[in-house]
């Protein structure tokens, strides 16, 4: 159940000790969350392509079952939004695609939602365990929902001084 929020927590601390240790790509809290986020994506967009029960992760049959029945090929949009989720990833590292990329996951994320609803009202099995209920999964698509967004808002311009300004974005930029 919190398999998930470690794909994003762990990789976005990471990168953060690396901003603190002098890598200028990760100086912004922002910069390291939306790296996270893209780190998570590529994990999850993994399982859209794989057999079920290789690994800890669910895989292609699992989320096939998590459809709803309302949505057509369900196999297909499992696909799709495989693609989706690496497309977004990539986004999220490239600074020039960054907000496009985060409202396009903001907007996938909220689409995604009634999938993870369906699953944990009907007890579908997801790797051989029950879905993610509902309490704790919709709080976490919210937390999803924000980092995207958060990636799409402008950055703040803000004045660093000291060692970090030669990397710091130039004032009227975005970070």
């Amino acid at each position: 159940m919190l398999g998930t929020l470690m794909l994003i927590a762990v990789p976005t601390l990471l990168f953060r000790l690396l901003g603190a240790v002098g890598v200028r790509r990760f100086v912004t809290w922002r910069v390291s969350v939306v790296h996270g986020l893209a780190v998570m994506l590529v994990f999850t967009a993994s399982a859209h392509f794989v057999p079920s029960g290789l690994g800890p992760m669910p895989g292609h049959h699992d989320l096939v079952a998590m459809v709803p029945p309302f949505v057509p090929f369900p196999r297909l949009v499992v696909y799709a939004t495989g693609v989706l989720e690496l497309l977004g990833a990539a986004g999220l590292v490239l600074e020039a695609t960054r907000r496009a990329a985060g409202l396009g996951l903001a907007v996938l994320f909220v689409l995604m939602l009634p999938a993870n609803i369906y699953a944990a009202v009907e007890g579908v099995s997801v790797n051989g365990k029950p879905a993610t209920p509902l309490w704790f999964r919709i709080p976490e698509q919210v937390l999803f929902i924000g980092v995207a967004l958060w990636a799409y808002l402008p950055g703040r311009n803000r004045r660093v001084t000291g060692p970090d300004a030669a990397y710091a974005p130039a004032p009227g930029t975005r970070a």
